[in-house]
């Protein structure tokens, strides 16, 4: 089956002078000029689409061309139903969290990663604490430790403004 992504030209839109032409079940007619192939659909109640135009001669098919745009659609939706979108989950804390809140955080996060997002850590300094960023980093590299067998961090921490952030990517689980 011919897998075109383009619109097609049909019938009178087809301006070649002689075409190859292929029946609706696939089987070959051979070459012919552009008003006998458009009379031969015609005659099948069928129309004649343009499938390969660059080609010497240029390749028309006769086939149901509104059967053909309602099966492409189809497949289109199909192919996007299948799809998954990684989202970017983000998840605050401050450099002073306490063990437990970091351990419950720490379960949000991998949640996320099972079900194939990214999580965005962020430490988000305020006042003076910026001062102390190694703690944040510290916060970061615990956080990193109970996330080691649910997926990677893609960068090394880095200080952004009053925010220092690291992205975590999910590991591929067969």
């Amino acid at each position: 089956m011919y897998t075109i992504s383009r619109e097609l030209d049909i019938n009178e839109q087809i301006k070649a002078r002689e075409l190859r032409v292929v029946n609706h079940d696939g089987e070959q007619l051979g070459i012919m000029s552009t008003e006998d192939a458009l009379e031969k659909a015609m005659n099948l109640s069928m129309d004649l689409a343009l499938i390969s135009p660059q080609a010497k001669p240029p390749v028309a098919k006769i086939m149901n061309y509104g059967r053909y745009k309602y099966e492409q659609s189809k497949r289109e939706r199909e192919a996007r139903k299948k799809q998954h979108v990684v989202a970017l989950k983000e998840i605050r804390m401050s450099p002073t969290i306490e063990e437990n809140d970091l351990n419950t955080k720490a379960r949000h996060a991998v949640k996320f990663l099972q079900s194939g997002n990214k999580v965005k850590l962020t430490i988000r300094f305020r006042g003076r604490q910026v001062v102390h960023s190694r703690l944040g980093r510290e916060v970061l590299e615990r956080f990193g430790e109970l996330l080691t067998e649910y997926g990677k961090a893609d960068a090394r921490p880095k200080m952004e403004g009053r925010n220092m952030s690291v992205i975590y990517s999910p590991t591929k689980q067969s």
